[in-house]
């Protein structure tokens, strides 16, 4: 699931939750998240990888989309992502966004908190 969040200049918090009755793992590592058929893929937006989360009932873990870290009014508008656990992911998923413009897209790591999980404007100031 994604939903639009206002904070931090606004992003896209990525959620994932087990089907009932599973229990598994996501490693604490970065999401695989490219926008349409042009495969723009988000960038990591974070240095070090975090613990492995264990999802199982309503455990649910996040992830930040900034879809647009560039200043200038340039993009490409998309209103879905396409989402995997990690780069090996063999069956991700497609996910609406609702219509947002994309350039230079970065990602959070999974995080156990959604608050942990607020992605930056990607510069380095």
């Amino acid at each position: 699931m994604a939903r639009s969040e206002t904070q931090a200049g606004g992003y896209i918090l990525l959620s994932a939750r087990a089907k009932p009755g599973i229990t598994c793992t996501i490693p604490g590592g970065l999401p695989s998240v490219s926008f349409g058929s042009k495969g723009i893929e988000a960038t990591s937006a974070e240095q070090a990888v975090g613990p492995a989360i264990t999802l199982s009932g309503s455990k649910t873990a996040y992830a930040g989309i900034n879809p647009k870290t560039t200043k200038n009014n340039g993009g490409v508008e998309f209103t879905f992502l396409i989402a995997g656990i990690g780069p090996s992911d063999p069956d991700p998923v497609s996910v609406a966004t609702g219509s947002v413009t994309v350039d230079k897209p970065i990602v959070t790591n999974w995080h156990a908190a959604p608050t942990d999980a607020v992605p930056g404007d990607g510069t380095d100031s």
